[in-house]
């Protein structure tokens, strides 16, 4: 049996961030979520493969996953989906952000579309959900592949860890929310794309993940206050 999608990871800029290649496998058309530069490698990837691009897909308004966008829309006429208009802050530093991590290509862009929960973005002759996720930043999105169970998260949720708060407009307790809310009650046998690393699935993050597991969070709700949040490492 055919799947109705298929993926690749391109990891981009010297931050190694997941830009990710979804198409529908009927049509061949295609989504670039999250290009955050290298926008060369992938025109080219999407050659190699056979691939016409549809969309672009923004879970965030970070330069290491947005910083390409611009570019890429240029190059290939495809539209802008996302993310949610709360991130307009960091979308407006993009290029001062790229300056200081060196990546002085990255633009800002305007989206063709801001995405809210709820929404539904198309994709050839498919269909994924949209799930606003606050918490690393006010308007990250997650796209869901509800009939593969495939989910790419951006910085919300990683293997073994969760996305910083520690960056202007971040917040831990809406991150947590938006994980626990937003993402578990999805399924243990989503398999995820995070921003950055290894791919999982959020059983096994409810399994292990020191932030989110489930044993984690009944620590947290039994301990209130006293609960003393582990320091996060996390790449994004």
């Amino acid at each position: 049996m055919t799947m109705p999608i298929a993926a690749m990871i391109a990891p981009v800029t010297p931050l190694q961030q997941n830009c990710t290649i979804v198409w529908c496998t009927k049509t061949m058309k295609a989504a670039i979520i999250d290009p955050g530069g290298e926008v060369d490698r992938l025109v080219k990837a999407l050659a190699e493969k056979g691939l016409t691009l549809e969309k672009i897909w923004i879970t965030h308004g970070h330069m290491d996953h947005a910083g390409g966008a611009a570019e890429l829309k240029v190059r290939t006429g495809a539209p802008i989906e996302g993310p949610h208009e709360d991130d307009q802050f960091w979308i407006d530093r993009i290029q001062q952000s790229g300056e200081m991590y060196g990546i002085p290509e990255a633009r800002v862009f305007v989206p063709d579309r801001w995405l809210k929960d709820g929404d539904k973005v198309t994709l050839g002759e498919t269909e994924f959900e949209v799930f606003h996720c606050p918490g690393h930043t006010p308007g990250h999105v997650v796209f869901f592949h509800r009939e593969t169970k495939f989910a790419q998260v951006g910085d919300v949720l990683f293997q073994g860890s969760i996305g910083r708060t520690d960056f202007p407009l971040g917040n831990h307790q809406d991150l947590i929310d938006s994980i626990t809310q937003k993402l578990w009650p999805l399924g243990g046998d989503v398999r995820f794309v995070p921003g950055h690393g290894g791919m999982s699935s959020f059983a096994a993050e409810r399994a292990n993940n020191p932030f989110v597991g489930d044993c984690v969070i009944a620590a947290m709700k039994a301990q209130g206050a006293a609960y003393q949040t582990p320091q996060n490492h996390s790449p994004g």
